[in-house]
């Protein structure tokens, strides 16, 4: 099955290839460096690293608490991040700009991972999330670098297409020494694709050891100041273009009940803000973006963050938190961000990507669950009206959030076992 599936990988080469020259056209940085991704790139200082794969900016999100106490538990011990999305590489940048060595994933063709492991002579991988590679396990299986898949997660509406290919995940996940799974319904879709049982593990979820640095809230607290103290603000935050249209509508009918509102927009991908700054102007709302006037005018209704790596700051400073990708059928975004932030969380329909904690969040009643735009800006005007209402959501997100701590430590202890066994 690796056979097939790596001959059909060399013959889709050619159409990643324009995959990433036409992500180009709107983001310049797909255009970079590519021979990175087939693992050409200078070797690092340091070899013998401990490499943490995150695909996107959301994935070294979820891994920077990881990567820290990876750090503060061996510091002997290199480290190099790789990520498949510029986003991801900037995020990695800005978090972490020169603890860590920062590489473009290799694409799984067999000569790419060999390259990649012949230069970063790896001693551990952890995967994050669910980034099953066949070529990339089999030859980490091959030089006996142990592998461990942390936050593991597949989702009811995906799991459909793995056990479509089963014989291939099978092949991959018997690879990997450990699987520290979200929940047990993830760590049981993982058996149900072929991990051994006797490898998966439930370690709770990273994203709910989000890690806020201590002047966030004042920062927040002090965008609210320039902006208005007393001006309604919502933050919509990680959007796509199919939030976007309910959500102004939503904001539109908002606006006749608080003229003095503010809707903070902060598109999910940077190619997109020139486009969400466009159909904010066409819904009538007066718009600034954060390059052109970081301060805000008074004046503006519709404030587009087109900047990446700021959105905790707009979240701080909001009254309700929309988590976009849920109006979208993406499968939402990060809901735990603003809840820890003791925010009131409003998301769309389609979450399947964060099913099991929304579930929770809903359950312990910080977050509101919308189907419409209609449905969208009753829920919101609620909150604008009932500061009470605010406060209470916001505390039972954050207790929940806080209830849900550990991850991190119990994921930490996994791979101290793992490097010990080496």
């Amino acid at each position: 099955m690796r056979t097939y599936y790596s001959l059909l990988v060399y013959l889709a080469m050619p159409f990643v290839l324009l995959y990433l020259a036409f992500r180009g056209l709107r983001d310049r940085n797909y255009l970079k460096r590519w021979p990175e991704r087939f693992a050409f790139f200078d070797v690092p200082e340091a070899t013998g690293a401990i490499v943490v794969h995150a695909v996107s900016m959301g994935e070294v999100n979820a891994a920077s608490s990881l990567v820290r106490g990876l750090g503060a538990m061996f510091p002997a011990i290199p480290l190099c991040l790789t990520t498949v999305t510029p986003t991801g590489s900037e995020r990695v940048r800005a978090l972490f700009p020169e603890k860590v060595c920062h590489v473009y994933a290799p694409l799984d063709l067999p000569g790419s991972v060999r390259r990649f492991f012949d230069r970063v002579r790896p001693r551990l991988l952890v995967i994050m999330e669910t980034e099953i590679w066949p070529n990339l396990y089999h030859e980490a299986n091959s030089r006996r670098i142990p592998i461990i898949i942390v936050n593991a997660r597949i989702s009811e509406h995906s799991i459909g297409a793995y056990r479509r290919l089963r014989r291939l995940t099978a092949d991959a996940l018997g690879k990997v020494s450990v699987i520290a799974a979200q929940s047990e319904g993830d760590a049981a879709r993982m058996i149900e694709i072929g991990a051994d049982r006797e490898r998966v593990t439930v370690t709770g979820n990273l994203k709910f050891d989000v890690n806020l640095p201590p002047s966030l809230l004042e920062l927040g607290d002090s965008l609210r100041l320039a902006w208005g103290a007393d001006r309604p603000v919502l933050t919509a935050g990680s959007t796509h273009e199919d939030d976007e249209g309910p959500l102004l509508e939503a904001f539109k009918g908002l606006l006749k009940t608080f003229p003095t509102a503010l809707l903070v927009l902060v598109p999910r991908h940077p190619e997109r803000f020139g486009r969400a700054a466009q159909l904010a102007r066409s819904a009538g709302l007066r718009v600034s973006m954060h390059s052109e006037s970081p301060g805000c005018p008074r004046d503006t209704q519709c404030f587009v963050i087109d900047s990446m790596g700021v959105l905790l700051q707009y979240y701080a400073a909001c009254d309700v938190a929309f988590v976009g990708g849920s109006i979208a059928a993406v499968g939402g975004q990060n809901v735990l961000e603003p809840a820890a932030l003791c925010k009131p969380v409003v998301v769309g329909p389609h979450t399947f990507n964060f099913r099991d904690i929304l579930k929770q969040l809903v359950e312990a009643q910080g977050a509101l669950q919308i189907q419409d735009a209609q449905e969208l800006e009753d829920a919101v005007r609620r909150l604008f009206q009932d500061p009470e209402l605010r406060d209470r959501m916001g505390l039972a997100g954050l207790n929940l959030v806080n209830s849900g701590r550990g991850a991190v430590q119990r994921t930490l202890a996994l791979v101290k076992n793992l490097l010990e066994a080496c």
